[in-house]
């Protein structure tokens, strides 16, 4: 028989997908998402965002992406919609060292093959 408590706040099973994360609609379409970018492409963290169906929720792209754990996700090929590199949880020189091994061209800080001023 069930407790009270288990009753009240039952306990639910989470599943996880491979990159340690709940599953959530959103999360698994950013994560889908960025693994398609192809080599050598960026998208912006909005862009995902409104490709995963919710246009104004590219900070909580940013934060999905900060947790990944499986390497065929290749986060490092997200940036900031002003041209900026943006976060990577393996640091910053990690992120635009991938990048540039792509073909991704950096100067000061920003991608300047999409962005020049």
């Amino acid at each position: 028989m069930a407790s009270f408590q288990e009753k009240v706040y039952p306990v639910r099973k989470s599943r996880r997908n491979p990159s340690g994360q709940k599953k959530s609609k959103f999360s698994n379409g950013v994560f889908e998402i960025v693994k398609k970018i192809p080599k050598g492409e960026l998208m912006i963290y909005k862009e995902v965002a409104r490709s995963a169906g919710r246009p104004r929720a590219w900070r909580a792209v940013g934060n999905i992406l900060s947790k990944n754990k499986d390497p065929k996700i290749h986060c490092h090929r997200v940036i900031r919609s002003d041209g900026k590199i943006g976060g990577y949880k393996n640091g910053i020189k990690k992120k635009i060292t991938l990048l540039e091994k792509e073909g991704i061209i950096i100067k000061n800080g920003k991608i300047a093959s999409r962005f020049s001023q």
